[in-house]
């Protein structure tokens, strides 16, 4: 029997940036998106959420998602 070899594409392999999930990132993506800037509630909850580093798309869907939340859920109790 023969055996027919099949070749395969290779897909490349895509790297998605990372950036630093800052308050300066996060102030220019709420513009971007919002036309406004983020109170600190908010910058501290999405730096919770997300940590140190984040894909510019992790950071827009959090930035649009943050405006959807109730208030109770953004503030840390003391």
């Amino acid at each position: 029997m023969k055996q027919s070899l099949v070749k395969v594409a290779r897909v490349p392999k895509v790297s998605v940036a990372r950036m630093t999930v800052s308050e300066t990132n996060l102030k220019k993506a709420a513009i971007r998106l919002l036309g406004q800037k983020l109170v600190s509630p908010e910058v501290q909850y999405i730096q919770r959420t997300l940590g140190g580093s984040a894909t510019q798309q992790q950071l827009d869907d959090q930035v649009l998602a943050v405006r959807k939340l109730e208030w109770s859920k953004i503030v840390l109790p003391d």
